[in-house]
């Protein structure tokens, strides 16, 4: 691996373990301490740093997930200054962040496959 490919997952790291105790901890909004970063992707050029999030225990539909990415976006400039002293980079990343579905998705698959499956037995 390059140097340059170290260094952003080197920051992907850090934005995601900082990003994580921010929305725990520094917002103060109990709707948002709720989600967990499960991923964060950063550019080559370190400039955009998009995260997945989501719920651990809440099932919620497409307009709870919607008002939780708004309200994200809402928190992006106090979210990037909380990450600034963290990064020890010169010009802290964009944030973006998208609701992470893959989990839901996931189980979706494991259901279908075990009805796939009793089919299969007759049940």
């Amino acid at each position: 691996m390059s140097e340059d490919g170290r260094r952003t997952l080197r920051v992907a790291g850090l934005v995601q373990s900082h990003l994580t105790t921010a929305l725990a901890r520094e917002l103060g909004d109990p709707e948002l301490s709720t989600l967990v970063v499960t991923h964060v992707d950063v550019s080559a050029d370190l400039s955009i740093a998009t995260a997945r999030v989501r719920r651990l225990s809440i099932e919620d539909g497409p307009e709870a997930r919607k008002s939780v990415i708004t309200r994200l976006r809402r928190a992006v400039p106090r979210l990037r200054r909380a990450l600034g002293p963290a990064l020890k980079l010169r010009r802290v990343p964009d944030l973006r962040f998208i609701y992470d579905t893959g989990e839901d998705a996931r189980d979706r698959v494991d259901a279908l496959l075990a009805e796939i499956e009793r089919e299969k037995r007759g049940e």
